[in-house]
């Protein structure tokens, strides 16, 4: 292990043990407040109605902690993955499976466009799966009314000339992957720093849905990149190696 990658498992190991003690004060708290919350169950005077909503807001901004303090173990402990020759396919089927009923609730319809014989990809399956996860929860919350999300894959095979024009020597070739959405869109402003961590919109929003998606694709030997206009809706183009 290089000095580079040492000193970061040393910061994610630190940073994870961190996180993880911030939590068991949090579950403290929160322990405390549900208590509290119990005591001004039943407010008799104006004093204790205002006790018992500043308890609520407590209690939310301790889950919202806790929300942040998950979103971000899940973005610094992303080191040695489990990778298996998989077909991306099943990949995509079995996340579709989990997802399409709170798309069917948010009225959001999904089109699939995956040919059946896409190569095989090196995956760590559950974590592509958070990634891919991350994208569609960031099209759900682009479009509050319902709306499209269109996931298409292909193979794109490259190849350059040999010694002599005529000879054609092939070169290993990729898998493009295409999360397209028909949400409000983003200016050029924000997507310029839409993969940054901690960076949000959203109200309530950890800003790290985008960036955990970001380096788990980096972290498989992949890149993704962001097309995006106001009112046009968003498009992630993911492109891995596949297996040859």
């Amino acid at each position: 292990m290089s000095d580079d990658r040492r000193q970061y498992a040393e910061l994610a190991e630190l940073a994870g043990s961190f996180i993880h003690e911030i939590k068991n004060h949090l579950s403290t708290l929160g322990l405390n407040l549900q208590l509290l919350a119990e005591d001004f169950a039943d407010p008799q005077t104006q004093r204790e109605r205002r006790a018992l909503d500043r308890i609520s807001r407590l209690q939310g901004e301790c889950q919202r902690l806790v929300e942040v303090s998950n979103d971000f173990l899940r973005f610094a402990r992303i080191k040695e993955l489990d990778f298996q020759p998989t077909p991306l396919n099943d990949v995509i089927e079995e996340l579709l499976d989990f997802f399409e009923p709170t798309a069917r609730q948010a009225n959001i319809e999904i089109q699939r466009h995956l040919p059946a014989d896409l190569p095989r990809v090196r995956l760590d399956r559950e974590l592509f799966k958070q990634a891919l996860l991350n994208l569609l929860l960031n099209a759900q919350q682009a479009m509050p009314a319902g709306g499209h999300v269109t996931i298409q894959a292909k193979a794109i095979a490259d190849s350059q000339a040999g010694e002599s024009k005529s000879e054609i020597r092939p070169l290993k070739s990729e898998i493009e992957l295409c999360v397209i959405d028909t949400g409000k869109g983003m200016s050029p402003e924000v997507v310029a720093k839409a993969f940054n961590p901690f960076f949000s919109t959203r109200t309530g929003g950890t800003g790290l849905g985008l960036a955990t998606a970001r380096k788990i694709v980096e972290a498989h030997g992949g890149t993704i990149e962001l097309e995006s206009a106001e009112g046009r809706g968003t498009k992630f183009t993911i492109h891995l190696p596949e297996i040859v």
